[in-house]
């Protein structure tokens, strides 16, 4: 067993060990969302460490016995080391019998904290392998936004609850808690039913679930346990509100065996069935006419009307209290929502974007989320080895027949090469004798003639002139259109063909 004192210095290194993992950690700039949410998660798994070992330090700073024994076993003989010595031929033994060991299991915990995220090591498929990205669905978007569709429709489904609300509108209910309770929209008779009970609480399990998820810094735990307390105070002063029963004359009276209506004098099994005969012409005129009389009947197989007054008198919490849970979850999902305000609002930007798109473009954003991204330009990686990999997938297009490529950087279709005859060398003696891929009339200029489509293909300068005499013979005019198309501009701007120009030029006019 080691020494309580070595274990409390071990522990307290390791307390710095980690304290500097995670200044180094926060100290990272991030550049995407998702290498800020892995950071924070990684800050987060190591401040849990922390908290566990500030935990045993203290529990071995409080146990005054064990530190007293080893105190006492050290200094109780000065002049004998034999415990000393002891303790050393254990530390011996220990390296003799693992002379090569690797390192702690502390020092590889701490370094997995360190070590580089894959988007960062230029691992394309980052995602299948990032813990971080299986935490969120796809409608979340690695923790960007909220998926509150189906809180939507389990909203819609409830009993009471009047005008059905859209996704959009669902948000904006959701959003109006930030100056008021969430769902104070709704009437008193739909929140004090099971259903909304049942509903607010998968609210509140999926806006804390995804807390902690998106933004695992947040201490949200200490939060609502603040919310809650402050939620009982208010209970139990009363000042919790709208949470009572609603208890109408010739109500329901619910007891084991069913419902009782004191107006029709009738038992009813089911609420479905006692709400069905409610617009009925027997109970409107059963209501009728005991409203005109004194004293109600009362249930014969129930408690008396005076046995209900006295027990709700003496316990004036008693009705409210069985809706407790639903009030308390309600006012814990306020102070959530408070908190996800940004997010809310990002939702509900996003839902309106995607409400905005085509079919046709909303499947295409899912074909391009769904394909890996590339990895984001970092620290580690110099500018020159990310432009290199952007030249090796530019290079990875598919063309065996070594065509030229067009201008959208894919290879011509290959009945335009065989037209252009970009497959055929042209040595040009005009040009100095340079080697074309394909027919060219480039340098015709050079010898005082168009480039024109007679000139094509001709790469001697004797047939070039021998052409050009030929086509002036024919009365092929055309070959020289072009010296009376070319326009020049004087020094004030005014525009004239080039014959036109010289000559006045040879006057002095220009």
């Amino acid at each position: 067993m080691d020494s309580i004192i070595e274990v409390q210095r071990q522990t307290h290194e390791e307390l710095e060990h980690f304290e500097r993992a995670l200044y180094t950690l926060l100290s990272k700039p991030q550049s995407t969302h998702e290498t800020r949410l892995q950071t924070e998660h990684r800050a987060s798994q190591i401040l849990d460490r922390v908290s566990s070992r500030v935990a045993a330090l203290t529990n071995a700073y409080e146990d005054q016995e064990a530190r007293k024994a080893e105190i006492d076993s050290l200094s109780s003989q000065p002049d004998d080391l034999s415990e000393f010595y002891t303790r050393l031929g254990k530390i011996q033994e220990h390296y003799a019998k693992y002379p090569e060991s690797g390192p702690s299991g502390f020092e590889l915990e701490l370094a997995a904290f360190l070590d580089i995220p894959p988007e960062e090591a230029g691992d394309e498929e980052y995602e299948e392998d990032d813990p971080i990205a299986l935490l969120f669905s796809g409608e979340e978007q690695y923790g960007k936004y909220l998926d509150l569709y189906a809180n939507h429709t389990a909203y819609n489904n409830l009993k009471h609850i009047g005008k059905r609300l859209g996704y959009l509108q669902y948000l904006d209910a959701l959003l109006a808690a930030q100056s008021s309770q969430v769902h104070s929209e709704l009437s008193k008779e739909c929140r004090l039913g099971r259903d909304y009970e049942l509903y607010i609480k998968a609210l509140h399990s999926y806006l804390l679930s995804f807390m902690k998820r998106a933004q695992p810094l947040v201490d949200v735990e200490s939060q609502q346990k603040e919310a809650e307390a402050e939620f009982n105070k208010q209970w139990e002063a009363g000042e919790v509100g709208d949470w009572e029963d609603v208890r109408p004359s010739g109500g329901p009276v619910e007891n084991g065996e069913g419902i009782w209506c004191a107006a029709c004098q009738k038992m009813y099994s089911k609420q479905t069935v006692y709400d069905a005969h409610l617009t009925s012409k027997k109970h409107i005129k059963a209501t009728a006419k005991q409203a005109s009389s004194e004293q109600p009947p009362s249930n014969p197989n129930g408690p008396s009307t005076s046995q209900v007054a006295e027990r709700e008198a003496a316990s004036p919490l008693a009705v409210k209290s069985k809706h407790r849970t639903a009030a308390l979850l309600t006012s814990l999902c306020t102070q959530l929502l408070a908190g996800l305000a940004p997010v809310l609002n990002e939702t509900k930007s996003n839902v309106e974007r995607r409400f905005s798109l085509t079919a046709r473009e909303r499947e295409q954003e899912l074909l391009e989320q769904s394909k890996p991204k590339a990895p984001p330009p970092n620290a580690s990686g110099t500018n020159g080895e990310n432009g290199a990999d952007e030249e090796e997938e530019e290079e990875r297009i598919y063309n065996p027949l070594k065509l030229p490529l067009g201008w959208d950087g894919k290879p011509i279709p290959y009945w335009l090469y065989k037209l252009h005859g970009l497959g055929v060398e042209y040595r040009c003696e005009i040009c100095s004798d340079h080697v074309y891929m394909g027919r060219h009339a480039f340098g015709m200029r050079a010898l005082g003639l168009p480039n024109t489509k007679h000139f094509h293909e001709i790469t001697r300068i004797e047939d070039a002139l021998a052409l050009a005499e030929k086509l002036k013979r024919e009365g092929r005019n055309e070959i020289f259109e072009q010296e009376t198309m070319e326009e020049l501009e004087d020094e004030e701007g005014n525009v004239y063909n080039r014959k036109t120009y010289e000559d006045l030029k040879k006057q002095g006019l220009i």
